[in-house]
């Protein structure tokens, strides 16, 4: 396990954050899914959401994982020949952006980097998700699959996000919301700064305690039969 700090900067750790998009996968993506689907995610870290997601279903299709990170990537791939999985999940240790797979993906998915702070120079770059913190899970919106999985926090900009998704012709088809504590990442006095700077200008939402972090599938306007935007907005604006 990895709890020294030297570790916790090499590879993201936080296994409830982790649990809970593994949870969101399952629930929101791979059990309402076509087996025959291509799935491609952004950032899979060490693998561990997707794999426990892919041991608790049936889905059979592939996915198709890229993660910057080195070490983590390593992790994964022996994680992955673990529990024989090579065949249905795939991690590739190079940019999301520079693969063409997403054109054809039927879902993107991620828990995109989304700890804003004015430049990358924090306990993992890797993390970083600009200054507001939703910079990442824009640049996937804007790619135009018909459907993407995000993990939204409350204090990156979520009604700026959700609003940028409906300007791009998405709805919020289905969400699920779990509260979190402040972490070894989120607690980085850089961090912090930056998520106060955030609350003063209406585009963080937390308490003393707690932040609130939504895993939201978003649907293409014409495919969903439902928009709970509104409804999302509420509960991630509720600090």
């Amino acid at each position: 396990m990895l709890t020294l700090s030297h570790a916790l900067k090499q590879v993201f750790h936080c296994p409830e954050e982790s649990n809970f998009y593994a949870h969101c996968l399952e629930s929101l993506v791979l059990n309402a899914s076509d087996n025959s689907q291509l799935i491609v995610e952004l950032g899979s870290g060490e693998g561990s959401p997707v794999i426990k997601s892919l041991l608790r279903t049936d889905f059979d299709g592939k996915i198709q994982g890229f993660e910057l990170n080195k070490v983590a990537w390593k992790i994964a791939q022996s994680q992955i020949k673990e529990y024989e999985l090579s065949d249905r999940y795939t991690v590739n240790n190079c940019s999301f952006f520079d693969s063409p797979l997403y054109e054809s993906a039927d879902c993107v998915i991620s828990n995109p980097p989304y700890l804003p702070a004015v430049d990358d120079k924090i306990y993992q770059p890797l993390l970083h998700g600009g200054s507001d913190g939703c910079k990442i899970a824009k640049k996937l919106l804007s790619l135009g699959c018909d459907e993407v999985l995000l993990m939204v926090s409350s204090y990156s900009n979520p009604v700026g996000l959700i609003d940028y998704a409906w300007d791009r012709g998405y709805s919020v088809a289905n969400f699920e919301i779990t509260p979190l504590n402040f972490g070894y990442y989120s607690s980085e006095p850089k961090v912090k700064r930056a998520i106060a700077t955030l609350r003063e200008q209406g585009m963080a939402f937390y308490s003393e305690n707690i932040y609130l972090l939504a895993g939201v599938l978003f649907k293409k306007q014409q495919k969903a039969q439902r928009d709970l935007s509104n409804e999302l907005i509420k509960l991630m604006t509720a600090f």
